[in-house]
């Protein structure tokens, strides 16, 4: 039983990591680049991944952490050269990618995109759009006493179009 015990013992010292996950606050986050420089009070370390997998032209999911905060890095590999945010206290914003499918969020709102249309953009034309609507009205009688019916929307073209945008933007 005691060969047991120290057997077991030394399996957990040789899984143990040489480096381990350390606190540490942001100094400055770079997001066309997707990584940020932060501090330990000691060492300043640049080039921290805000993912562990970056790649050129890659799409991702980026947490940006807030400029100030504190995030949790930890080494990949346990080489303090290639170091990544495990955990972040404060987000500043958030962005993220599949093809031409973009999706960002911050304190001011959040963008959908899809290639060059956006879900604002949708949105607008078509609250334009009905402001906008005008109708056709067929009247008889005299001045005094007419009646009549709306016959037709005379800007249905621009709902078929703004119909067919939503069409192609969402599943």
């Amino acid at each position: 039983m005691g060969l047991d015990l120290e057997l077991a013992r030394e399996i957990r010292q040789l899984k143990q990591r040489d480096v381990d996950t350390f606190p540490c606050e942001v100094v400055a986050v770079d997001k066309t680049k997707g990584i940020c420089t932060v501090s330990d009070e000691t060492l300043q370390y640049t080039d921290v991944r805000l993912t562990a997998i970056i790649q050129e032209n890659a799409k991702a999911f980026f947490l940006y952490p807030k400029v100030g905060s504190q995030v949790l890095v930890s080494p990949i590999n346990e080489d303090l050269t290639k170091l990544y945010v495990e955990a972040y206290s404060e987000i500043e914003s958030m962005e993220f990618l599949i093809e031409e499918m973009k999706f960002q969020m911050d304190a001011n709102g959040f963008l959908l995109q899809k290639e060059n249309e956006t879900l604002k953009a949708l949105i607008v034309d078509l609250i334009d759009a009905i402001e906008n609507q005008s109708y056709s009205v067929s009247t008889t009688g005299s001045a005094a006493a007419q009646s009549g019916s709306t016959t037709l929307l005379n800007n249905k073209a621009d709902f078929t179009k703004i119909k067919e945008r939503f069409k192609q933007f969402l599943k």
